[in-house]
């Protein structure tokens, strides 16, 4: 029993990870729709719209107008399972276990004088939903996530002159976590349900440079910093089996998780060839290796419980740090117009031993597209394609009495539409 909790009641952090999202792990890429169309290179060195906020908060001193940005990304995710051994035999193995989702952003900024900007942002930083049907073959290993991570963030710029900047923002982040997975001890009875919730509020902070070297050439560098949540919820367990060890089949545990999403630093660099090009550059990373391994702390479990596995849970993960690499151009058409293209290939922070159908994710490579209409100089309206496509990776799972393995081939059609608007 202890295996088959142990897959369960990491929810609340390791689910998070997917392959469905356009960032490595369990991040989200989504905060600009204008830097989803060149693949997000040059994110901390161009400061072209409002969500310079979360790209570089130092780029804030660049806008000299106030202004709102807003938008939504939907992510269209497909899974090709194939390959597939399971104990108990049987089951199904659809791979659309990733609803249609969206990612909404919001930002604002307000040039205060020559030198100080004040900006807010809303977003998500990371972040998924996860749903295999109810006879998937690995359910014992995971069958339904959802997680949700919004942040707010309040920042000031300052340009000490034309050249230098800085911008500084504390980010306040709200967790919120959901898993269902089935158990059984004995496999002539039916299955029982695992689900598990829980939720947290922390403090971060996003610390970005922007240097413009040259006339034509910024440089930009952002970091945004680990943060540390403890989880508390509940984790209830619904198994008619538990009758027969004199347990009531219904049972509620207090639960905590402590979790702690990893910093990340971003160096970009934008070049504007001429009046019409400009080029774009950049790369991440991320210390993904905090994630060494998992514990969920469950109370108040009685000893007949707790003796299979329902009260110290632990699962190594063992990821390790991953670098994403993005280039990218753009075209302005005429004063109407801009086009954008760029190409990223970015790690997967998993290893072959401890991946499994909740985070089934393999190095990855996206191009995307996009475009921006100004029909004012006060409104842009901004649209964005990305395709994603990854290596295929095995998953092989065991827990002594259930096992799962399959091979994942996993893509995704990302689409973003936002506005900005100066006033």
């Amino acid at each position: 029993m202890k295996k088959v909790m142990l897959k369960t009641t990491l929810s609340l952090a390791v689910t998070l990870a997917s392959t469905q999202i356009f960032a490595s792990g369990f991040a989200l890429n989504e905060q600009s729709i204008s830097g989803m169309g060149t693949g997000f290179a040059g994110r901390s060195s161009a400061a072209d719209d409002a969500s310079t906020v979360f790209g570089n908060p130092a780029g804030m001193s660049r806008i000299k107008r106030e202004q709102v940005t807003g938008g939504v990304a939907f992510i269209d995710a497909h899974t090709d399972i194939s390959d597939v051994s399971s104990r108990p035999s049987g089951g199904t193995n659809k791979g659309d276990m990733v609803p249609f989702m969206g990612v909404p952003m919001g930002y604002y900024v307000k040039p205060i004088d020559d030198h100080w900007a004040f900006g807010l942002g809303v977003y998500a930083p990371f972040g998924l939903v996860t749903d295999y049907e109810n006879s998937f073959s690995g359910r014992y290993f995971g069958s339904k996530s959802e997680v949700k991570i919004v942040t707010v963030q309040p920042t000031i710029s300052y340009a000490f002159n034309d050249v230098v900047s800085i911008g500084f923002g504390p980010t306040i982040n709200r967790i919120d976590g959901k898993l269902e997975s089935n158990l059984s001890l004995n496999p002539a009875a039916p299955d029982g349900q695992v689900k598990i919730k829980g939720d947290d509020t922390a403090l971060g902070y996003n610390f970005g440079v922007l240097v413009q070297a040259t006339d034509s050439t910024s440089l930009g560098l952002t970091y945004h910093s680990k943060v540390k949540y403890k989880l508390d919820g509940d984790t209830k367990v619904n198994y008619g089996v538990l009758a027969a060890l004199g347990q009531n089949p219904n049972q509620k545990f207090d639960a905590s998780l402590d979790l702690t999403t990893p910093e990340s630093v971003d160096f970009s660099v934008t070049h504007k060839l001429d009046d019409q090009w400009t080029l774009y550059a950049g790369s991440t990373w991320t210390r993904w290796s905090r994630l060494k391994e998992i514990t969920v702390e469950n109370s108040g479990v009685p000893a007949a419980l707790a003796a299979r596995g329902l009260g110290t849970i632990t699962e190594e993960q063992n990821w390790h740090d991953t670098w994403a690499h993005a280039i990218g151009a753009s075209y302005k058409v005429n004063k109407e117009w801009v086009l954008r293209t760029g190409f990223s290939v970015d790690q997967a922070p998993t290893n072959n031993e401890n991946r499994s159908p909740r985070i089934p994710t393999g190095d990855r490579k996206i191009f995307s597209l996009g475009a921006g209409w100004s029909p004012t100089d006060d409104l842009t309206i901004d649209v964005a394609y990305s395709y994603l496509w990854e290596e295929s990776v095995k998953v092989n799972n065991s827990n002594g009495r259930q096992a799962y393995s399959a091979k994942y081939e996993n893509s995704a059609n990302g689409f973003g539409v936002g506005a900005t608007y100066r006033f």
